[in-house]
């Protein structure tokens, strides 16, 4: 079967000329600042924008970034910003409205005719909004009749497992907490999130491997760590301000080595924008001692590399291998290591893509270090053997005992901000039966026991008219999603799609039979109920729980919190409850209380939130305490995968550019990777590009081969030659996304293959 999923909107690439000029100047710096600035200017935001930039990340009464969960500075720093963080919160805060007129001058129809960035460009949503078909456009509904909407609907189904509660992280944990209890009391666990699709392999090693869901790292352990090594991850787009955590290492002297198929911008150098100094001297840091290219997928090989080289390097030196710790903390160690041992360099090389010498000065760099912290992002993940690969991660620190101890440990990059928080909180479609026993003593409820549906599952039931009503809590769900026309062809069989949103985008076009639009507030944004002005809580990257509260008035008078959408959703759908929903509204602390029964480690919740900087979630692998059937760190010993291309084909990788933010795209442009007015691109290793007779800017069409050998493809595409191992190659999600097959998803995780997608380049077509 072959699927043409080229279609897509006109957006300013079509207008502009394409322009690649490879980028040699640090990250951040006065780029950032000239970037920010532009985009400040852009918006209008001359009086809030730096009203937020001195009130974002601030442990007092400030409000957490919605962009990434890297942890807020331990010693008070005033300007514990990003250029995307600057960029994520002036967009929010943007003065444009997508108010009821706009709906009624525009169909449905027309606007999915609009590129994903002109849509969000028309501003904040302003009311509740119903999808009318005989008009082809969305009209005013007033919340009682939305909430009334939600609640007969649901109260229809056969069965509550036709429904399913998404959410993108970006709630905040009192929500993440009523919206799992909704869906629970409905009697369903179809808790579908974005973790399915990021991080679900992370979740499922460490927990196997340590007995816990998260890393143990934590910021004051990056501050005094001998050695760093970061995997899969573009720190500089994604997590910047890990960017200072970088320059700081280098400086006191840590070894930083970066692993990645592209050597992306925050592996160079930077210069910290809080550094007042450093930028007016334009003086730079390097944040790498070290750069490793392995081909896609090719992280597990290097990883197993290092370990053989450690373990051969014990038979002379007595302190290669950590081996009290080993004995006394550990399983499976003899056969982890007789696997290691009979994995040849001549495997490890050709599945890595990097000669024994490379792996082995890796090795060396570990075996120097007293204290080690492995960190990695979706590179690592987004693979059939992602699980096994954080388990070869988490190998490779038991070796020598980097567990337990201050400036060791492993310390996942986590995505926007609470996507963590949401695990922690309930939204998980395999809860243990611990949580759920909580669950029902802390709220009088009788949980579901039977696992319920993940993303690909969702999409898959919707699809085949099994699960009927979608809810979105937040993101764009249509276009994050794998294969997209299959993911809209699933949203359209739906009796009812709810999106609660901020800004119009694809998912309010791709809809079902019914559909609603729920406006909220937004982070920055006042949140007032009966008890006063609300904070929320939100969990960081490193399991630090703190209050967000926002700054200014809200976008409209008829927005309203996501707690409270979620209360009304719950009281319609549920009238005899005994859950007090509209209590929880009224004062957040009540559902802080309640929390503080239900979830472990939350225990005095409204107090320890209040402290300065919040509390830590408590972590028993860090003090060397693992709930695993041994009750011991677990070694593992899985087989090496092959991840060598086939004759013909290359490894594709989906990513981010600079000036985006998951699927929020800000312009055509990509800063770091030096790309303007293009985003309909591919990036190729110049000998594939030479073997296909290739040049900058020639046009490919793309095909990708699904495991069940059913193929998809992107016509008119530009190539752009750069540093990245042959046999790989590189573009945009959400524009590839149509590439990665429904069904090529993770058997170890569930995870969509977003990160190794076998895909045929060659020469467009000759325009008809």
């Amino acid at each position: 079967m072959t699927q043409d999923t080229s279609g897509r909107s006109a957006s300013a690439e079509e207008t502009r000329s394409p322009e690649f000029h490879p980028y040699h100047h640090p990250a951040a710096g006065w780029g950032a600042a000239k970037s920010v600035s532009r985009f400040v200017i852009r918006e209008g935001e001359f009086v809030d924008g730096p009203r937020a930039i001195r009130k974002m990340n601030h442990e007092d009464k400030g409000f957490d970034c919605p962009g990434c969960a890297w942890p807020d500075d331990l010693k008070g720093l005033k300007l514990d910003i990003c250029e995307n963080g600057i960029k994520h919160v002036t967009w929010e805060m943007t003065r444009k409205r997508v108010d009821p007129a706009f709906f009624a001058a525009h169909t449905v129809s027309e606007l999915a005719t609009w590129s994903d960035a002109a849509l969000e460009d028309q501003g904040r949503l302003t009311h509740p909004m119903r999808y009318d078909a005989d008009t082809d456009t969305y009209v005013p509904v007033s919340w009682q009749e939305a909430f009334d909407l939600v609640g007969s609907t649901l109260r229809g189904l056969d069965n509550p497992n036709q429904a399913a509660y998404y959410t993108s992280g970006r709630l905040g944990n009192e929500a993440t907490f009523l919206y799992q209890l909704m869906a629970r009391e409905l009697g369903t666990n179809n808790l579908p999130d974005c973790s399915n699709m990021c991080h679900e392999a992370s979740g499922r090693a460490l927990q196997a491997a340590l007995g816990t869901g998260k890393g143990t790292a934590d910021l004051k352990d990056w501050e005094v760590t001998d050695a760093l090594f970061i995997l899969g991850v573009n720190a500089a787009s994604n997590a910047p301000r890990m960017l200072t955590s970088l320059a700081e290492a280098y400086k006191r002297g840590a070894q930083i080595v970066h692993i990645n198929p592209l050597v992306e911008a925050a592996a160079r150098r930077t210069i910290i924008p809080h550094d007042f100094v450093d930028m007016a001297l334009f003086k730079s840091t390097p944040t790498s001692t070290l750069n490793l290219q392995p081909r896609i997928g090719g992280d597990m090989a290097l990883l197993r590399g290092m370990a053989k080289a450690i373990i051969a390097e014990s038979e002379t030196d007595p302190k290669a291998l950590d081996r009290e710790f080993i004995e006394r903390h550990t399983s499976g160690f003899a056969a982890y290591r007789a696997l290691v041992e009979a994995t040849t360099w001549k495997e490890i090389e050709e599945q890595s893509g990097l000669t024994q010498a490379q792996v082995e000065q890796a090795a060396r760099v570990y075996c120097d270090a007293d204290r080690s912290i492995f960190s990695w992002c979706l590179g690592v993940t987004q693979h059939e053997h992602g699980v096994d690969t954080v388990r070869e991660i988490v190998n490779v620190l038991l070796l020598r005992g980097n567990l337990g101890r201050e400036g060791a440990g492993p310390s996942p990059v986590r995505g926007h901000s609470n996507v963590q928080g949401n695990r922690t909180c309930g939204i998980d479609h395999r809860p243990s039966k611990e949580f759920l026993d909580r669950l029902a003593t802390a709220c009088g409820i009788d949980p579901p026991r039977e696992h319920g549906l993940d993303t690909v599952g969702t999409i898959e039931a919707m699809h085949a008219g099994d699960v009927k009503v979608f809810v979105g809590m937040g993101g764009n769900f249509a276009l994050a999603a794998p294969d997209t026309p299959y993911t809209f062809d699933a949203l359209r069989q739906c009796e009812l799609t709810v999106q609660v949103s901020t800004k119009l985008n694809r998912s309010h076009l791709v809809h079902g039979r019914q559909a609603l639009i729920l406006p909220c507030l937004g982070r920055t944004e006042k949140d007032s109920q009966t008890a006063g002005e609300q904070s929320t809580s939100v969990e960081d990257a490193m399991s630090m729980v703190h209050l967000s509260r926002g700054m200014k008035r809200p976008a409209s008078p008829h927005l309203l919190s996501e707690p409270a959408i979620i209360a009304g959703m719950a009281r319609a759908a549920l009238p005899d409850s005994a859950t007090p929903w509209e209590s929880y509204v009224e004062d957040y602390d009540r559902i802080r209380d309640t929390m503080a029964k239900a979830l472990e480690g939350f225990e005095d919740f409204n107090r320890r939130v209040r402290l300065p900087l919040g509390f830590r979630i408590k972590q028993p692998a860090r003090e060397l305490v693992f709930r695993t059937p041994t009750e011991r760190a677990e070694f593992s010993a899985a087989e090496l995968p092959d991840v060598v291309p086939a004759a013909g084909m290359l490894k594709l990788g989906t990513m981010r550019s600079h000036d985006q933010w998951n699927t929020t795209i800000y312009s055509d442009d990509d800063r770091y990777r030096g790309i303007k007015n293009l985003r309909t691109l591919i990036f190729m290793n110049e000998d594939d590009m030479s073997e296909r007779g290739l040049k900058l800017f020639d046009e490919v069409d793309i095909t990708s081969v699904a495991k069940d050998g059913s193929t998809r493809s992107l016509y008119r595409y530009k190539a752009v030659p750069y540093d990245i191992p042959q046999g790989c190659a590189a573009g945009y999600m959400p524009e590839m996304n149509v590439l990665c097959a429904i069904g090529d998803y993770s058997t170890q995780s569930d995870q969509p293959l977003m990160k190794n997608v076998n895909v045929r380049v060659v020469p467009a077509a000759p325009a008809k």
